[in-house]
């Protein structure tokens, strides 16, 4: 494994073992549930004029899944409903293996760009990036 790697299984698991943002607070809220792997994850934001004031998470899943989350909460504080509508699709292009500009706008994300590489981790690399993208679009399960 080169040091690259290395740095990003170390972020991963960081996230994994220290999830920041944990705990719902009653938010707008979407729930997430892959049977097919197990992951299982709620998502809800704090939305203020357009503004993304707080992302909070709980469930249970790999360590893709639920560190993800984690770097999501983090990624999307104070981003405007804009931004991070950007930020979402820009995760996405990178999970797909496309080239991305300005890659270094997805901060500690771009740890995930190698789960490209392994289709069956896709799922678990983007469920709490869906759940988000669909507070950011109304669709929430309140």
């Amino acid at each position: 494994m080169n040091d690259l790697e290395n740095l990003y299984r170390q972020v991963i698991m960081d996230h994994y073992k220290n999830p920041r943002n944990k705990g719902l607070k009653g938010f707008p809220h979407v729930h997430i549930k892959n049977p097919s792997c197990g992951d299982d994850i709620t998502v809800e934001a704090e939305i203020i004029n357009k503004q993304v004031k707080q992302v909070r998470h709980q469930g249970s899943g790999c360590s893709i899944c639920c560190s993800s989350a984690s770097v999501l909460s983090e990624l999307m504080l104070n981003k405007s409903v804009d931004e991070a509508r950007a930020l979402v699709s820009k995760y996405y292009a990178m999970i797909k293996g496309e080239a991305l500009d300005h890659p270094e706008a997805l901060e500690e994300a771009i740890v995930y760009q190698g789960v490209a590489k392994f289709p069956a981790r896709i799922k678990c690399a983007t469920i709490a990036w869906k759940a988000f993208e669909q507070i950011l679009n109304g669709e929430t399960d309140e």
